[in-house]
């Protein structure tokens, strides 16, 4: 569908808007990206729009992996019917095969400061609402009601909400951080409360859920029954309850000629919306126009097509000014200027062009943040700094010295337990260590792994010293400086076709400050494939470039190699860069002139494998090394030896670790892509059980839309016999084979023709895990699932969805009723947390351990299964401040036993695991203002601090304070009370009573005299 034709369409019909449009007027698309750029026309035009998103949902599918799409689609309805003016609705031709929601099953629930509200009906309008009632708001459509607290997360909403109510009046209205649980200061007076599917009464809601038992095809194998089904299959049912409304039959609508055509091919294979296709069929077509044109511009010939067309009334449009600057259209030209607009119209007639310096409008997907929780549970193996690996079983009220406290046990070799004080969790961490594996327990009392720890700290310096030292060396060593504010750089990064993210511009700015400052670039690029590391690594080649300077990208593969040169040759073309690649796949005859103009300087910038380690370059200035980690070791020392006088850019596709990231940010340079491109969306999961007809329809849905199948079936050994049994279903399949049996060679070569379109399906085992990109394989499968642990099967789908297609993940389960619980609940986390960004939840920790390997090198894997990852890194860190010379004083371990009762009160924190989270971040605090912080957190989540609560809080304060004044250990016997030093000396004072309060108020003002007198 053009603009041209809408524009024509809506200029000609305007009068009828006021009578036969006057309910509004719909037009359909073929797809989302057809209407967004159809409705800007209508946005210029001045009519209020609305556009749908493109639902592509199957009658009786499982619609909790598209809960995002069904919100935008009632949020654009409720606004539609809402809207009593001149309306038109864009609408994708799929969108319009479903019955939609009538208006009066879109009302929201509105709440003011002041009103009251009947708790128990509030509750029953939520759960009509389907919202889910949780411990902890984490997305969309989750309530959390604790007393007179309420946290609710709507949709449609960027921030959770806190209700405050005192009785049953609500006493105030915030936002709240997912992240921090704190409040914004700013109130708010009112709330509008959408339904997490639809506003339904009692009766409707119940008619809803006998009608979804009723389904003939209802395609899942989770029944959880109340909103977990009426959020699957509720929508399926809209008409049998009656609050359906049929678009094509209610409004006055117009369709393309491309939409008819699409209609007529869905129709074929779509029965289920056969009647609604026929009315698109006969439905009045929009109306073709040779008045006006559709049109594109080449940025670079701008002034010349403006020139050409001077004699007409031009209308310019942008976001900003700059953008008529950097496009060099001067402000005083005779144009019309749009400013602080946002959408895009590129039309020419006879008599006007409207010019869009904007980008235009992409399908934007939220994504939701999540409390990133430590997520301890009982049975996971932990590493005590002191005590070494032990089974962590949870957390232990004790009375001791005539007192109540939380302890978290810890349970050692044979029958040996330690008692932890929670105050103190922060000396141990959740074991981690390369490959996994059942790691041997310590033995508490025989001093062996002090021993242990000795050996790896004398290993350790090492390491830090090699890193130190050659970090210090490149500083004193003169790089090539660059001159980065050319004009040039900013239409290179404009002709990209996209809106960098704010982490590339930041990485980008990062790495330009580093190769103009005089000084030699060592700096680590971290970012998952696909969120922009190529393009911000080209930021840095063009400027080598505009300066006159060669430079070389290394990438571990062929495979690697051949996607970078793709990219870099299509990005660098418009430029005149004249770019090369080396590998094996290149001829001799052809390799030998490669070489001979990188000497000569007659070729800018080349793509290579470790070939191109032991080639002469004219002027090489920059060397960016792609997986450095995937590189023997001669190579690496090859990498080093070439990189000491030449700016170095190394990319990894892991996350880098906190801990280490704080050890290396002294040394190395380093920064990170977080943020996913705006066009990439999120990859839709689902848990099936697989057979002939479900593999046939996910496999030919990916086939219609030109795309291609990972299939993972982790069994080497009847790998051959399931190729049979898809080809079975499927004849005509080109279906190549791929296991760690394949020797590299031909490893390298079925990828690269997988890559080029060679294979319809790539059956493999977990191989392909990470490090590939293929951005034409939308679709996996995976065999087994509930085999496989969290992380594995979110790398494994992190390996579709990587380019603007949308993408598919199938977690294939035999039975889903014989797999163990742990299993079950693996995998619906990952069925719900399917949206960008949710890496952070479920496989931190694996992305932890290849973050080590990246950096740290595999012969440390030793070290680090003997005492555990989180250890190694933090002792690592000691070892890099000393050599570096900010050697940070050691953290004496202050002992604290006070006979008083001091816990986080389970009648305040219900959750144990958010108890525990709390405890773990008290822990660490290292001042009393985080203790504070903490402490008005834990008043606005839950309520008022009770004493046993507050009096906890009171002894993390006494730790940290006791800790800066050099105490190692406070204890007391009724009144009398004995501070220890570090040094050993003694000192003891009397409170006033035994009572609890008055010894905690005789410890404060000692340490504050204390801290006085130093």
């Amino acid at each position: 569908m053009h603009q041209s034709s809408i524009y024509a369409f809506l200029k000609a019909h305007r009068g009828e808007f006021k009578s036969r449009f006057k309910n509004g007027l719909v037009i359909l698309c073929e797809d989302r990206q057809s209407a967004l750029s159809c409705g800007d026309v209508a946005k210029f035009l001045g009519f209020e729009t609305f556009v749908l998103p493109d639902f592509r949902a199957k009658f009786g599918d499982d619609l909790r992996s598209y809960q995002e799409e069904l919100c935008a689609l009632f949020a654009t309805l409720r606004d539609f019917y809402a809207h009593k003016g001149e309306k038109v609705l864009f609408s994708p031709l799929y969108t319009l095969l479903h019955s939609l929601p009538n208006a009066e099953s879109l009302c929201v629930l509105k709440l003011k400061v002041g009103d009251i509200l009947n708790l128990k009906n509030f509750k029953e309008n939520l759960l009509h609402f389907s919202y889910e009632f949780v411990d902890l708001v984490e997305l969309s459509g989750e309530v959390s009601i604790r007393g007179d607290i309420i946290d609710i997360l709507t949709p449609n909403s960027e921030e959770p909400y806190r209700i405050t109510l005192f009785d049953e009046e609500v006493e105030s209205v915030r936002h709240f951080d997912s992240q921090t649980q704190l409040c914004s200061k700013e109130p708010l007076e009112s709330l509008e409360i959408s339904p997490a599917f639809l506003n339904l009464d009692a009766k409707t809601y119940e008619a809803l859920k006998f009608a979804i038992t009723e389904l003939p095809h209802k395609q899942s194998m989770l029944d959880l029954g109340g909103s977990g089904d009426v959020l699957g299959f509720g929508f399926w049912c809209l008409e049998k309850i009656g609050i359906a409304k049929d678009f094509l039959s209610e409004y006055p609508f117009v369709v393309s000629s491309s939409t008819k055509d699409l209609a007529k091919e869905v129709l074929s294979f779509n029965e289920y919306s056969a009647k609604k296709l026929q009315c698109v069929l006969n439905g009045e077509i929009l109306d073709s126009t040779q008045e006006y044109q559709d049109f594109n511009y080449n940025f670079n010939t701008l002034q010349n097509f403006l020139e050409l067309h001077k004699m007409k009334t031009i209308t310019i449009l942008a976001k900003s000014e700059a953008q008529a600057r950097q496009a060099k259209i001067p402000l005083d030209a005779p144009y019309n200027f749009k400013f602080g607009v946002d959408y895009a119209v590129n039309l020419l007639g006879k008599e006007i062009l409207i010019l869009s310096l904007n980008t235009p409008q992409r399908q934007k997907k939220r994504t939701k943040t999540r409390i990133l929780l430590d997520e301890l549970k009982v049975g996971d193996y932990v590493v005590h700094s002191d005590y070494g690996i032990a089974i962590f079983s949870g957390i232990t009220q004790t009375n001791i010295f005539g007192a109540t406290r939380d302890f978290i046990t810890l349970r050692y070799l044979g029958e040996d337990k330690l008692l932890l004080p929670v105050e103190n969790l922060d000396r141990i961490d959740r074991y981690i260590a390369d490959g996994g594996g059942i790691p041997l327990l310590d033995r508490l009392g025989k001093g062996s792994f002090a021993k242990l720890k000795e050996k790896v700290r004398e290993k350790l310096f090492v390491i830090a010293n090699a890193i130190v030292a050659l970090a210090a060396k490149r500083e004193l060593i003169d790089g090539v400086v660059c001159n980065v504010q050319k004009e040039e750089i900013l239409i290179f990064q404009n002709q990209s076709g996209f809106h960098y993210t704010q982490d590339q511009t930041q990485a980008i700015e990062e790495i330009f400050k580093d190769i103009s400052s005089g000084r030699v670039m060592d700096r680590l690029l971290s970012g998952d494939v696909g969120f922009g590391k190529t393009e911000v690594a080209m930021n840095a080649m063009f400027v080598m470039f505009l300066n006159g300077y060669q430079s070389a990208m290394i990438a571990p593969t062929t495979l690697l190699t051949y996607q970078h040169f793709n990219t870099l040759k299509d990005r660098f073309a418009p430029f005149g860069l004249r770019l090369a690649r080396l590998d094996r796949y290149v001829g001799t005859k052809e390799k030998k002139q490669i070489l001979r103009d990188l000497k000569e300087g007659n070729l800018n910038a080349v793509v290579g494998t470790h070939t191109l380690l032991n080639v002469e370059f004219k002027n090489l200035a920059l060397m960016i090394v792609d997986e450095e980690h995937k590189f023997g070791v001669k190579q690496k020392e090859k990498i080093k030896d070439l990189s000491q006088n030449i700016h170095l850019l190394s990319m990894s596709a892991t996350p880098i670790p906190r801990t280490l990231n704080m050890a290396l940010s002294h040394i190395k340079g380093l920064s990170e892509l977080k943020t996913p491109p705006s066009e990439r969306q999120a990859t839709r999961t689902f848990i099936k059980h697989l057979d002939d007809t479900l593999l046939k329809e996910v496999i030919m849905r990916e086939m219609r839309r030109g795309g291609q199948v990972f299939y993972i079936h982790n069994n080497i050994a009847t790998i051959k016999q399931k190729k049979e049994e898809i080809l079975r279903v499927l004849p005509k399949l080109n279906i190549a084979i791929l296991h760690s049996q394949i020797p590299v060679n031909e490893a390298e070569d079925i990828v690269l023709e997988f890559a080029k379109g060679g294979y319809h399906i790539l059956l493999c085992t977990s191989i392909v895990e990470s490090g590939i990109h293929l951005p034409n394989a939308n679709t996996i499968l995976v065999d087994n699932a509930n085999c496989f642990g969290i992380a594995d099967l979110h790398q494994l789908r992190g390996r579709v969805g990587r380019g603007n297609k949308e993408g598919f993940c199938y977690l294939l389960v035999e039975d889903f009723n014989a797999i163990t619980e742990d299993a079950k609940k693996r995998l619906l986390a990952l069925e719900k947390n399917s949206f960008l960004g949710s890496g952070g939840a479920l496989a931190y920790h694996d992305l932890e351990i290849r973050g080590g390997g990246n950096l740290l090198g595999e012969a440390q894997s030793g070290h680090i299964k003997n005492i555990g990852y989180s250890l190694y890194l933090r002792m690592l860190e000691d070892a890099i401040f000393a050599l570096s010379g900010n050697m940070k004083q050691k953290e004496a371990n202050v002992d604290i036993k006070l006979s008083v009762t001091a816990f986080l009160n389970p009648e305040l924190i219900e959750s144990e695991r958010l108890r525990l989270e709390i405890y773990r971040r008290l822990s660490k605090c290292e001042n009393e203002k985080a203790i504070f912080g903490i402490e008005g957190e834990i008043e606005e989540r839950f309520g008022r601090l009770d004493v046993y609560t507050r009096q906890f809080l009171d002894l993390i304060r006494i730790k940290i304070i006791a800790r800066n004044c050099g105490i190692a250990n406070i204890m007391n016997y009724q009144q009398n009370i004995t501070f220890t030093q570090v040094n050993g000396e003694k000192t003891s004072i009397k409170a006033s009573s035994k009572d609890e309060d008055d010894v905690l108020k005789a410890v404060f003002i000692y340490l504050e005299k204390l801290n006085k007198g130093q």
